[in-house]
């Protein structure tokens, strides 16, 4: 009887055990639950707050490359924007000529019709000290203006590499008299307002080793001479066929010094000084003659001088230029383009 009783006191108790065994398990079970409604409601409120932002700021998602693409994009498609290529001559500046100017500059047209005023002051060389190895001159009281000669030294020196030919002798530039007095020269034509009074134009002959000296012709080596002056600054004064224009008989050995992009546009138009001069008028800083080189871009227009009062001439500030009367009625501003 004891024995019954005590076993039956021991399934009591562990039924009491199993009991709250399970409760406690539930109250964990519901615990563990709650924590993770808890966690995924977090994660519900975190997601949605990444939603507003992302609508609320669409770039966020993007790369920075492409944020900073649009930008430049967006710059570049302004009204007034920066990237425009600037146009020429945007700045310049404003000069003040005396008519009397209208008489200088390598530019001046002299004829039988306009004379050489003697308004300028050059800088008048002799030819045999300051000459090259390249060529001769008859005699050494020939002078020219010292850019002009450095010219025709760098002409001759190009025509020795380019033939091995040393003939050509300068036999009529500008005279001086014995004593360094200046004088009018006139020219073998009778020209009586002759171009040698500029220091700018000289003639040419060919005095070879073995054989007769003869006035230049454009033949054999000497053709060199003709093909390339241009790009040294010379033109042919008194070109074939041109008598009618120029007033002067045609001459294979008179040579002029007008400037490079001048010397190009004359000859490659087959012009004569006196038609350069007339054709040139049509050009305005607006409307330029534009020329080059192969190097060197020129914008050349002209302005018509003020007989009564100074004559205003627009050219760049802070840009290479030239002026040159024309010794006729205006003024010819030559620009250097960068």
């Amino acid at each position: 009887m004891s024995t019954n009783k005590g076993g039956s006191h021991k399934s009591n108790s562990d039924k009491r055990r199993r009991k709250g065994k399970l409760r406690y398990d539930r109250v964990i079970s519901v615990g563990v639950l709650f924590l993770v409604l808890i966690v995924m409601l977090v994660s519900c409120i975190k997601g949605c707050s990444d939603n507003e932002s992302s609508v609320a700021s669409p770039e966020s998602s993007r790369s920075e490359s492409e944020v900073v693409e649009d930008s430049e994009v967006a710059e570049s498609s302004g009204e007034e924007s920066s990237s425009e290529p600037a146009t020429e001559n945007t700045d310049s500046t404003s000069l003040k000529l005396e008519y009397s100017d209208v008489n200088k500059g390598d530019l001046i047209l002299v004829n039988k019709t306009y004379e050489y005023k003697f308004d300028e002051e050059l800088d008048i060389i002799d030819i045999y000290s300051h000459r090259n190895d390249y060529y001769s001159v008859s005699y050494n009281n020939i002078m020219l203006e010292s850019n002009v000669l450095n010219q025709l030294n760098a002409m001759m020196e190009a025509y020795y590499k380019a033939t091995e030919n040393t003939d050509i002798r300068v036999i009529e530039a500008y005279r001086q008299k014995e004593g360094g007095q200046d004088t009018k020269v006139t020219d073998s034509r009778n020209n009586i307002y002759s171009e040698y009074n500029t220091a700018r134009t000289f003639e040419l002959g060919s005095f070879p080793k073995n054989g007769s000296s003869y006035y230049l012709l454009d033949e054999g080596v000497y053709s060199w001479i003709y093909e390339n002056c241009k790009n040294y600054g010379f033109i042919l004064r008194y070109p074939v066929s041109k008598d009618l224009i120029t007033g002067m008989p045609s001459s294979t050995y008179t040579f002029r010094y007008v400037g490079v992009p001048h010397a190009i546009y004359i000859s490659q138009n087959n012009l004569t000084l006196e038609e350069y001069i007339e054709s040139i008028k049509a050009y305005t800083k607006d409307k330029p003659l534009k020329v080059t080189d192969g190097t060197k871009n020129y914008d050349i227009y002209y302005v018509q001088a003020n007989v009564e009062n100074t004559t205003e001439v627009i050219v760049p500030s802070g840009g290479a230029y030239t002026i040159s009367g024309n010794n006729v009625d205006g003024f010819i501003v030559t620009v250097t383009l960068n």
